[in-house]
């Protein structure tokens, strides 16, 4: 069977923080994901988690400073040394909150040699860094639409890095949403990427709300994956329409 998680960051937003937790457990939810835990200590998370009996699936590397307009930092020639910096912040949350996902953003850096040099650069220490840590690194392509000028766009651009970098805990976080934006072909593609894929992320286009709504048809990219044999998480990273709960009769069936 599927299985879906909650992220904290989008969705339950009409509860404090550390209520978002019991609100997904109690929504049928056995994981979370979080984008930027980093506001709220690592403990207080960690006893959420045990309280409602919740995987912490996923967390997101530090991404810079956002207020600024970083969305990652991994692809951002000169900026090395922040990012090592704060990816040891990552590996900390990670070991307390006992997850095994990081997701590495590489920023808005555009497509060019010094962004590549970076961000293969960025990524290798973060895998060597987690060797030996059961720690899976994940890349995320993100449509150029939302995020101009990001530099990792497209999954076939993921595959490309994944194969030239040649390491196991390196993998593809493929979100449904930003695929469709650029270039759709959701199925066959999903089908070809499919063994390097390493966590699933979805929202309706084109208007990021519940996967029931828009040109998506999740329902056969669900059934598509569990044919594939898929174990992983698919993360619900969507903006609810109304409020989160009102908005989750779409996952009633696989829940």
């Amino acid at each position: 069977m599927l299985k879906f998680d909650a992220n904290l960051s989008w969705l339950f937003q009409e509860e404090p923080f550390l209520e978002r937790f019991g609100a997904a457990a109690h929504s049928g939810f056995k994981g979370v994901e979080i984008l930027f835990p980093y506001s709220q200590p690592a403990k207080e998370i960690r006893a959420a988690l045990q309280c409602y009996q919740l995987e912490q699936v996923l967390i997101n590397a530090p991404a810079g400073d956002l207020d600024k307009g970083d969305r990652g930092l991994a692809a951002i020639p000169g900026r090395q040394p922040e990012f090592r910096e704060s990816f040891e912040q990552a590996v900390e949350y990670a070991a307390e909150l006992a997850c095994t996902r990081i997701h590495v953003m590489s920023g808005i850096a555009g497509d060019t040699p010094a962004a590549r040099t970076a961000y293969l650069d960025n990524l290798e220490y973060a895998l060597s860094r987690c060797e030996s840590l059961d720690l899976t690194i994940l890349i995320e392509p993100i449509n150029t639409r939302d995020f101009p000028g990001y530099y990792l766009t497209t999954p076939e651009h993921a595959l490309e890095l994944l194969r030239e970098i040649g390491r196991p805990n390196l993998k593809i976080q493929l979100d449904w949403y930003h695929a469709q934006i650029m270039g759709g072909d959701l199925s066959t593609r999903t089908s070809s990427l499919f063994a390097d894929i390493g966590h699933f992320q979805l929202a309706s286009v084109p208007s990021r709300g519940e996967p029931d709504k828009g040109e998506v048809r999740y329902s056969y990219l669900f059934s598509l994956i569990d044919k594939l044999g898929y174990t992983g998480w698919i993360g619900c990273e969507y903006k609810p329409e109304t409020t989160t709960k009102e908005g989750l009769e779409w996952l009633a069936p696989y829940l």
